[in-house]
C-alpha cells in the first residue's frame, strides 16, 4: 500500500532562511530604479524651485529615498547650501530634507 503525503512531504523542507530569502526577493521587485534627469530638466527643476523660494509658494516635489519615488508637497523653509539640500514644511509643520541629487519632479501646488 502506497501512503504517500503529497503536499505535506514537502512543506517540511522549505527552511525559515529560505522563506525570508524569498520574500526579500519578492520584495526587491518592488524596488525602482533612480532616473537620470538631463540638462533641460535640470534647468526647468532649478527655475521651478528659484519662483518658488521667491514668491514663496508651495511645490510638489517628487524625490528618491530609500529605492521608492515619494510626494511631498509643502514652502521651501531654507536650502541649505553646503549639504545641497532643501529644508520644506509641509502643511502639517513637519521639515523634510531633501537632496538636490535625489529630485525627480518639481511643480508648482495649487495654495494650501
Amino acid at each position: 500500500m502506497i501512503r504517500d503525503r503529497g503536499r505535506i512531504k514537502w512543506t517540511s523542507m522549505m527552511l525559515p532562511e529560505h522563506v525570508k530569502m524569498l520574500r526579500d526577493w519578492a520584495q526587491e521587485d518592488e524596488y525602482e530604479k533612480e532616473k537620470q534627469l538631463d540638462e533641460q530638466q535640470l534647468e526647468q527643476l532649478n527655475e521651478t524651485i528659484l519662483e518658488a523660494m521667491e514668491y514663496n509658494r508651495p511645490l510638489s516635489i517628487t524625490y528618491y529615498r530609500q529605492r521608492k519615488y515619494e510626494l511631498v508637497i509643502g514652502k521651501i523653509h531654507y536650502w541649505n547650501e553646503l549639504g545641497q539640500k532643501l529644508h520644506i514644511v509641509d502643511r502639517f509643520e513637519e521639515i523634510h530634507r531633501i537632496g538636490i541629487s535625489h529630485i525627480a519632479d518639481v511643480r508648482l501646488a495649487d495654495e494650501w
